[in-house]
């Protein structure tokens, strides 16, 4: 699957992305470490190993075809730059998704992120046919507080202790949006970013 932006293309990684990623996550491990879990010690080391990574693949091909979770890399000019996915989705009565995303460091600040949502949301109410998206961000990390800031998404307060961040349970600020509010501003979103 692939989502073309103005910019940006996503697509799904695979093993022959190893390198990249492997390249890209490390120079970026003092700039992404900080807002990420804390890796789970029994495991290899994913940066180091190409198994692991082809195994993270496959899992998340199998949560695509099952329909709970959607992962993409963020391409810039066919150069992998971060990654973006909904996970966690719930069908029945909530019909909703959360939105995770990282960009390298060299391309912060120039638009891409706000894209790779915008696209992101897209695909989730119209695709997919989600309800709500949310995105939920440690209050102090302002880079991607500006992501959601840029869109004008809608923040639903404070959650205490929310998720486990390097280590330490961090209070995670909630935002969201809807389809109600997708389709309200959807013209003005793909216009400003997408077209």
């Amino acid at each position: 699957m692939l989502l073309k932006g103005r910019r940006i293309a996503l697509r799904s990684l695979v093993a022959t992305d190893f390198e990249s990623w492997r390249d890209v996550r490390l120079s970026n491990f003092e700039w992404l470490v900080p807002w990420e879990p804390k890796q789970n010690m029994k495991n290899p080391e994913s940066t180091d190993y190409r198994k692991y990574f082809e195994s993270r693949c496959a899992n998340r091909d199998r949560e695509m075809q099952l329909g709970t979770a959607w992962s993409f890399g963020i391409f810039v000019s066919d150069q992998l730059a971060g990654e973006i996915n909904i996970s966690n989705i719930t069908r029945g009565a909530f019909q909703s998704g959360h939105v995770g995303y990282w960009i390298d460091e060299n391309y912060a600040g120039n638009g891409y992120t706000p894209e790779a949502l915008v696209l992101i949301m897209k695909f989730a109410f119209e695709e997919v046919l989600l309800h709500r998206l949310q995105v939920s961000i440690v209050p102090r990390n302002r880079s991607s507080r500006r992501v959601v800031e840029k869109l004008d998404l809608r923040c639903e307060g404070l959650a205490e202790r929310y998720l486990e961040i390097n280590g330490v349970w961090e209070d995670h600020l909630r935002y969201a949006i809807t389809f109600e509010e997708w389709e309200m501003r959807k013209n003005e979103m793909t216009s400003d970013w997408l077209g």
